[in-house]
């Protein structure tokens, strides 16, 4: 890990999602998405990114929430709790409401605390779901507790 200086620059999707592809320990990157933002170093060289679109989940799209759905990083520290901050400051300029994220179980959420999001509720494990219209690939995350957290 570094001490590096970040600073925030803007990503394309392209690129977001190729870093999410080679950093992520355990999702691909997302189908979609609202807009992406990224944190480099004093170089330059792009170290950890934030996608953000609409929400996963149907009932949390109103028009007026948005979802972090994936954060990706290469270790380096503060980068996650920098990109959190800065996607909730876009999401209020471009008119969203409300925030939020998850974490899985066994993350501890400090990127999130650190940057003033609240942790607002727990989702038990559950199987997901499959169905042959709509085949599911097991990405070996069913079956763990899930957290919901909202940018303050």
């Amino acid at each position: 890990m570094s001490d590096a200086r970040l600073h925030l620059v803007p990503v394309r999707s392209r690129e977001a999602r190729e870093f999410v592809l080679l950093w992520h320990r355990h999702h691909p990157p997302p189908v979609g998405q609202i807009f992406s933002v990224g944190a480099a170093d004093s170089q330059g060289t792009l170290r950890a990114v934030a996608v953000v679109g609409r929400p996963v989940a149907r009932h949390l799209d109103d028009a007026t929430t948005l979802e972090v759905t994936r954060t990706a990083s290469d270790e380096v520290r503060n980068a996650n709790s920098l990109l959190y901050g800065a996607c909730w400051r876009a999401a209020k300029a471009l008119g969203y409401r409300r925030l939020i994220t998850y974490t899985q179980e066994g993350e501890s959420g400090a990127s999130l605390r650190g940057a003033g999001w609240r942790l607002i509720a727990s989702r038990p494990p559950r199987a997901g779901w499959h169905t042959r219209s709509r085949p599911r690939t097991d990405r070996g995350t069913d079956h763990v507790a899930r957290f919901l957290w909202e940018a303050p």
